[in-house]
């Protein structure tokens, strides 16, 4: 996978690692990030999402813009736009590259307000309650500002359809988060009970509508056909939703770990086991555990510190099950579909590199 980012970074001329830099840097940035600092000691999750900034080799952050760049190189300039030829650098127009920092924008703010912790749920350990209240108001804020900078930018764009596509898929990342935080809270239920299709309708909203419009975006501001719209589309979402399931395999097919590796018990791998085995017999097998928490957190995570044998048992479950192969054969699928849309684009570097991104996630040991 860092490969394969790597050489796609040198297609698009400038490692997209340093797209939002110029707004990570900012005065007012900087200044939250000293304020930050009083987070130190505790265990709020800014912390974390503040350090992925720095540094995030194994899930690469700028993803996003890098495939809206990928594929705005990939198309070339359209016969509407060749008066404005000059107003591209390595094969891409300023406005498609103001559009992918936009969108690493709007994600890392989505990020940071990911990391409000309920106040409610906190223990000793996670730190002191009012350090706690303190990084959630810094999470709100400064998740805010970078919204805002993005909408700002977005304005300056000056395309109103554009406009209203990230606009609406702003509104579908607080939709689809909104799922995730809302599911029952009544007692024993540890996991949803929905089904693949239900799956994948919630994570089209919170994971690939982003990157599904950014991609049909970086098309429209070259002024290209329609149909080289849709496939833009299409290859932004079928990519990014093969990118979760490989996300959510993860923890069954990894080949060597020291620990077990938490995941959900409404990751893909999960929600397919539950439907093969029935939802009875699926919270079943959860209850039956020796030590199996009594939180009844509906997107619970278990620690392989506090309760390994569990998590071992219900992973080695959902493992002896047709869960995790069917994950895998849904995440070729997608990819698949990925590479059925870049075949609209003509052959290029940009879209070998497409290419190579989707091979990176459908590939399994």
């Amino acid at each position: 996978w860092s490969q394969v980012v790597s050489e796609a970074e040198k297609i698009v001329g400038y490692p997209t690692s340093f797209m939002s830099l110029r707004c990570l840097l900012s005065d007012e940035l900087s200044n939250i990030a000293m304020q930050v600092r009083k987070l130190v000691g505790t265990k709020h999750p800014l912390l974390d999402t503040a350090r992925g900034f720095v540094y995030d080799s194994r899930n690469n952050l700028q993803m996003r813009g890098l495939v809206v760049l990928l594929i705005s190189k990939a198309a070339g300039p359209s016969t509407a736009e060749l008066s404005f030829q000059h107003d591209m650098v390595s094969g891409i127009y300023s406005s498609q590259r103001s559009l992918a920092e936009i969108t690493e924008l709007i994600h890392t703010a989505f990020l940071v307000h990911r990391g409000i912790v309920n106040i409610g749920e906190l223990k000793s350990c996670d730190g002191p309650l009012k350090d706690m209240q303190f990084g959630n108001k810094m999470a709100v804020l400064s998740g805010d500002f970078l919204l805002a900078n993005a909408c700002t930018s977005l304005a300056q764009l000056q395309n109103t359809k554009v406009v209203e596509l990230i606009s609406s898929a702003i509104g579908d990342l607080v939709q689809g988060i909104y799922y995730e935080n809302s599911k029952s809270s009544e007692e024993n239920c540890l996991t949803d009970d929905i089904g693949i299709s239900r799956w994948k309708e919630q994570v089209f909203l919170s994971h690939s509508a982003l990157l599904a419009k950014s991609c049909q975006a970086a098309m429209e501001l070259a002024k290209h056909s329609a149909e080289i719209e849709d496939m833009a589309f299409q290859y932004g979402k079928h990519m990014s939703m093969s990118h979760k399931l490989h996300s959510d395999l993860q923890p069954f097919v990894k080949e060597t770990s020291s620990d077990t590796m938490a995941f959900s018990l409404n990751s893909a791998p999960a929600i397919l086991h539950q439907e093969f085995c029935g939802r009875e017999a699926w919270l079943k097998q959860i209850r039956e555990k020796p030590c199996a928490p009594r939180d009844n957190c509906a997107r619970l995570k278990y620690s392989p510190h506090r309760c390994a044998c569990v998590f071992q048992q219900l992973q080695e479950a959902i493992k002896a099950g047709k869960g995790v192969t069917s994950a895998i054969d849904l995440c070729r699928c997608h990819g698949n579909r990925a590479l059925a849309a870049l075949e609209r684009f003509p052959p290029s570097e940009a879209r070998d590199a497409l290419a190579n991104i989707v091979y990176a996630v459908t590939r399994f040991p």
